[in-house]
């Protein structure tokens, strides 16, 4: 994965990351996210996309579960 790929992947998930109330939410739903993006960036950019949605759901966790929800409020998940 370029350097580029991977700072777009990083910004998509940091703005996607925290949807939902709790911090389980956060991360459930920063890592559904994350991994979609890391695979589409994967495979557009001729990568693995395994890798690419392991590195971004796992960057999409972290982030959903380090965010706060006063710092970002997409509202609730679908799941609730």
């Amino acid at each position: 994965m370029t350097r580029t790929s991977f700072a777009v992947l990083l910004a998509a998930t940091a703005l996607l990351a925290a949807c939902g109330s709790s911090t389980t939410d956060r991360a459930l739903s920063g890592g559904g996210i994350g991994a979609g993006v890391g695979a589409g960036t994967a495979a557009v950019t001729g990568g693995n996309v395994l890798g690419g949605a392991a590195i971004g759901g796992a960057a999409g966790a972290a982030g959903g579960a380090l965010t706060d929800e006063s710092d970002i409020d997409l509202g609730k998940p679908l799941w609730k």
